[in-house]
C-alpha cells in the first residue's frame, strides 16, 4: 500500500484578494526552511529544502510545503501554518500542485 504524500500551499494572495508583500516573501520564506532536509542530503546555503519549494502557479508567487515536514520537524510545520494564518493568506492541502 502506498501512502501520497500532500502538499501545503501557501499563495501570495491574502483572503481579502491583495497581493501580498513583499515580492520576495516566498523565497524568504522557503530560505527559513532551508535546513529542513531529508536524511542523507546535505544542506547548502544556495539551495531550498525538499520540503519548501518556492513557485509560480497560475501566476502567483507560492510556496509548496510538503506534509513530511510535519514528521521530520513539527515546529516548522506550525511556524508555516501560523505564518499563513497571520498573514491572512490563502491556502490548500492535498495533492502536489503543478
Amino acid at each position: 500500500m502506498t501512502s501520497e504524500v500532500s502538499y501545503f500551499v501557501l499563495y501570495g494572495v491574502t483572503e481579502s484578494g491583495s497581493t501580498f508583500r513583499p515580492s520576495d516573501w516566498a523565497e524568504r520564506l522557503a530560505g527559513v526552511l532551508a535546513p529542513y532536509r531529508p536524511t542523507g542530503v546535505p544542506a547548502s546555503h544556495i539551495s531550498y529544502s525538499p520540503y519548501a519549494i518556492p513557485k509560480v502557479i497560475d501566476g502567483v508567487r507560492c510556496v509548496v510545503v510538503d506534509e513530511r515536514l510535519r514528521n521530520l520537524e513539527p515546529l516548522a510545520w506550525k511556524f508555516v501554518h501560523d505564518f499563513a494564518s497571520d498573514n491572512k493568506l490563502k491556502t490548500s492541502f492535498g495533492p502536489q500542485p503543478v
